[in-house]
């Protein structure tokens, strides 16, 4: 998507209800990270694809776990800030929760953008894309505004929820 951030909204509406199950900020950098790729073309001018290699469903996945892993030892510098905006669900997350955050994350990437591009290769080393489909283009926005929306309602309710259980302890 030319504009990264409609990527969080599914990350977002199908992150914060499974948080007990995927490692939520994984899963939001995730849905984002792959498009490090077009941004490192655009910056550099590189004589590259703007969607290569990381918008395969392969390296997307293998990106992923890495994405995981990484954020799997960085869990304990970041775990307070991740509790306090209430992006965990309060226990301890398990590993497989980061590496399985980390490919569904990279994974949607790719699914949501392969319809939109012509020179995305989603099953790479086939040359093809047979998920391109332009026309499914306003339906693919429209999904990620109603997913951001649909986030934020989520979120919203977590947080009045919290309070709410804060206050009844008090």
């Amino acid at each position: 998507m030319p504009f990264t951030p409609y990527h969080l909204g599914p990350g977002l509406a199908l992150g914060l209800p499974l948080r007990r199950w995927l490692h939520l900020p994984t899963f939001l950098l995730a849905s984002i990270a792959v498009d490090i790729e077009p941004l490192l073309v655009f910056i550099f001018g590189l004589d590259y694809p703007l969607h290569g290699y990381l918008h395969t469903f392969l390296a997307a996945f293998l990106y992923g776990l890495l994405l995981g892993h990484i954020m799997l030892l960085l869990e304990k510098s970041f775990a307070p800030l991740y509790k306090l905006l209430l992006l965990e669900a309060g226990e301890q997350t398990s590993a497989r929760a980061f590496y399985a955050a980390g490919v569904i994350g990279t994974e949607l990437h790719v699914l949501l953008d392969a319809p939109l591009y012509s020179d995305i290769k989603p099953f790479f080393p086939l040359t093809i894309n047979p998920l391109y489909n332009p026309t499914l283009t306003p339906l693919i926005y429209e999904l990620c505004v109603a997913a951001w929306l649909l986030g934020i309602l989520f979120y919203g309710i977590i947080v009045v929820a919290t309070i709410l259980r804060k206050l009844r302890k008090d």
